[in-house]
Parts: structure tokens; sequence; C-alpha cells
């Protein structure tokens, strides 16, 4: 919406009135209007229309969809990342409680969700085992070490979704 308000900006510098742009750009007037106050998006083939009629390159108008786009792609990436630091404890309620939170939001939140399930279910399996061999031999080794193990790969599996790299799954799952 920030496009409206620097389209409005550029035809007033130029000295031109909404109906003037209108009929350079072949948009209605009550278009442009929408436009300037913030309540339509205009569309690509309209964006270059404006661009020409006021003088400008049309990625000035690019450029500012495109910060959006990675502040809002940069807030799903720390939502994904917390998810995947659920992980570290082999409890699903976090992770369940979390993606319930944050599904309809957060881009690509389904694919997250499972790898981090799936991750955490072959976990508990694993513990399962460990708690049978603690109580068979009495060794807590292999216990310390899949828990370390868990919190290792959830760690870095939340930096990796933060930076937008591609993260660690199990064999279960699928990554992005």
């Amino acid at each position: 919406m920030e496009t409206g308000i620097l389209i409005k900006d550029l035809r007033i510098k130029k000295g031109m009135t909404q109906e003037e742009l209108a009929d350079k750009t072949e948009v209605s007037t009550r278009t442009i209007q929408r436009i300037e106050n913030g309540q339509v998006d205009p569309r690509a083939y309209t964006l270059q229309m404006i661009a020409k009629a006021l003088d400008v390159d049309y990625s000035v108008f690019t450029a500012n969809e495109t910060s959006e786009s990675d502040e809002t792609e940069k807030q799903d990436n720390t939502w994904l990342g917390f998810l995947h630091l659920s992980g570290i404890l082999p409890l699903v309620f976090p992770t369940v409680l979390m993606w319930q939170a944050k599904k309809d939001k957060t881009k690509a939140m389904k694919n997250h969700y499972r790898s981090v399930i799936s991750f955490q279910v072959m976990i508990c399996g694993i513990l399962v085992g460990c708690l049978w061999v603690f109580w068979k031999t009495n060794l807590l080794t292999p216990l310390i070490g899949v828990l370390f193990a868990n919190a290792l790969l959830s760690i870095t599996n939340t930096v990796k979704v933060m930076n937008g790299d591609k993260y660690i799954t199990t064999p279960f799952s699928k990554s992005e």
C-alpha cells in the first residue's frame, strides 16, 4: 500500500492532477484515487503505465514491494525457526500449539511442521529403546547421547531455517 503514497508524491512533484494521470495511463480517475489511498494494489501493467506517465523507472515501484516481501519472509523464517527449536524437547505438544497458532499466517509451515513432528516421533522411539537399554544394563550413555544429538540437530535446523537454508530431515519427512 506504500506504492500508492509513492505514486501520489511523484504525481504531485510532476504537477499533475489525478485526472491528467488517468488520461495518460488509460486508467480511470477512480482507480488512481483508490491506488493513491491504498485501497487497492495496482497490477503490474498498471504500474508500468503509471511509471511511463510519470517518467520514472518501473523498478521504483517494484523495489518497494520486494522489501515488504523480504520482511514477511524474515518473519516467516523466525516462526519456522521457533518451530524447529520446539523439537529440542521430544514432546509434540509445544510444536502442535505453535503450528495451530501460525499455520495460516506463515508460508511453508505445513512442511516444517511435518518434518519436526516426524523428527520428534523418531526421537521418542529411539528414547524408548534407550530407556530399555538403561533398564536392562543400567547404562545411561545411549540415553544421554540421543538427547544431546536431538538438541544439536534441533538447534542446527533452527539456525538453517532462520537463514533460509535447507534443513536436515528425517528419512520419514521431506524438506522443501
